[in-house]
């Protein structure tokens, strides 16, 4: 009896571990439970500068010194997650087509649930580099409005250039140019000086003394200029084809810059590039002085040869400025235009 008393007992406590064993977690289920928390993990969340959430973002996280690399994509509430991570340092790179990417660094302690802090994808800034090639026009029109700026002294020196392979001007900018020159507040201001001189003077007496006299040699003053700017440097160098301004040379001894400087005088270089005699000067002098004996006084005329004689002076003229550009003006003239790129 007490065998079978004992036998029965321990078929009893038998079942009963049976039962408490299969009421318990297994210790698989446990082990597994337990490694999960000690695990290191990352999550966050993706978000858009209005604070919507961006799902399908492409979030590529890079840990340690391994090359190996994971990704996931954010859920439609714009949530990702990384999990079963080594401990170490971390690199996360968020990026989603139209967005500026973005990049987050730290640090993942063993069994750590990093929570990444708020990120925002703002849009992505367009970088696009263009090429724009210019036409020959439009780059004789960037010189022509630089040109125009350049003075010595508030006087206008638009007529020289300091590039060395400028660009020939149409007939249009040539125009502009020696019109803008020639009513520019300093063709008035000169011409008033140099009437006045002739007023002191009593020079061309015709015209007499007084404000009316004053007045008159005034106007002839300023029509002088401004016509022999306009035919010398507009009219004739569009008809022939020909550049109106001084070419800079700045090289070589004194002499031979002197030399050039006076030569350009009575050659310059035509549209082609070349250089070829310089008839738009000759023609526009002969017709300002031309029209310079037209406005006279009647006894200050002296016909054909006060026209050569203003023609010639006009040259001559040319001549000595461009001295003068070329050693002096060069040195003072204000916003001068430089070539910054070769022209094609």
């Amino acid at each position: 009896m007490r065998a079978d008393h004992r036998f029965l007992c321990a078929l009893s406590l038998c079942g009963l571990s049976v039962r408490m064993y299969a009421q318990q977690p297994s210790v698989l289920a446990f082990t597994q439970q337990v490694q999960g928390v000690s695990e290191s993990g990352i999550r966050g969340t993706v978000k858009d500068i209005g604070g919507a959430a961006v799902s399908g973002a492409h979030i590529t996280l890079a840990i340690g010194g391994s090359s190996a690399q994971r990704e996931v994509i954010t859920d439609n509430e714009g949530r990702f997650a990384f999990v079963g991570l080594a401990a170490g340092d971390f690199k996360l790179t968020i990026a989603e087509e139209g967005l500026a990417s973005e990049s987050i660094q730290g640090t993942l302690h063993p069994g750590e649930q990093y929570q990444a802090p708020p990120i925002v994808l703002r849009i992505a800034t367009a970088n696009a580099e263009v090429n724009v090639t210019m036409t020959r026009e439009e780059i004789a029109e960037e010189d022509v409005k630089a040109e125009e700026k350049q003075r010595v002294f508030g006087i206008p020196n638009f007529f020289v250039t300091y590039q060395k392979n400028p660009v020939p001007l149409n007939a249009r900018q040539k125009f502009e140019l020696s019109i803008r020159g020639s009513i520019d507040p300093a063709s008035f201001i000169i011409s008033g000086l140099a009437a006045g001189i002739e007023q002191a003077n009593n020079s061309l007496p015709g015209y007499g003394q007084g404000m009316e006299g004053y007045g008159k040699r005034f106007g002839a003053a300023y029509a002088n200029t401004a016509s022999a700017t306009i035919l010398r440097d507009g009219l004739f160098p569009a008809l022939l084809h020909q550049d109106p301004r001084y070419f800079y040379r700045g090289t070589g001894s004194i002499w031979s810059r002197a030399g050039y400087a006076l030569s350009t005088a009575v050659i310059c270089k035509g549209d082609n590039g070349r250089w070829q005699p310089n008839y738009s000067s000759l023609l526009g002098n002969l017709s300002a002085g031309a029209l310079t004996n037209l406005y006279y006084p009647a006894g200050s005329r002296n016909g054909a040869a006060l026209t050569i004689e203003n023609g010639l002076l006009g040259t001559a003229g040319v001549g000595v400025g461009h001295l003068i550009q070329e050693f002096v003006f060069s040195r003072i003239t204000s916003h001068r235009h430089r070539e910054e790129a070769t022209h094609p």
